[in-house]
């Protein structure tokens, strides 16, 4: 059987890819082998977010959210609590598209339970929903 372990997540700013993630998320940083590329590994629960500084890597250049790109999601117990939370970081679904705080709030969809999407300091998507 297989079970997922961790979601690796490159950067190439991890001063401000581990606050975002510590502040918005509230993930807490964990210890992380001394490996000769810097990054942070991050616990969500028994799973883990590895934040990788990789400038080489393959990153999203459109400053767009596309909710059927690459993604990952966290869920919630508390989606108006998310949202809420989200607002007073200055998160808002009537920014323009290419802001950095702009996301998109699905309270209903064809997924049956609410969903938003954001993006990171490096425009990977991330999705927060309140499937059952």
């Amino acid at each position: 059987m297989l079970a997922l372990h961790h979601v690796s997540i490159i950067t190439d700013d991890l001063d401000k890819s581990l606050p975002f993630y510590r502040d918005v998320f509230g993930l807490s940083e964990i210890p992380r082998p001394d490996f000769p590329v810097g990054g942070a590994w991050l616990a969500c629960g028994s799973l883990q977010v590895h934040l990788v500084v990789h400038p080489e890597g393959t990153f999203r250049q459109r400053p767009t959210i596309d909710r059927n790109d690459w993604h990952f999601a966290f869920r919630t117990d508390d989606f108006e609590g998310v949202l809420e939370r989200l607002a007073s970081l200055g998160f808002s679904g009537d920014l323009p598209e290419g802001d950095p705080k702009h996301m998109l709030v699905f309270r209903t969809g064809l997924a049956g339970f609410p969903q938003l999407y954001l993006r990171d300091p490096d425009r990977n998507i991330v999705e927060i929903n309140g499937a059952p």
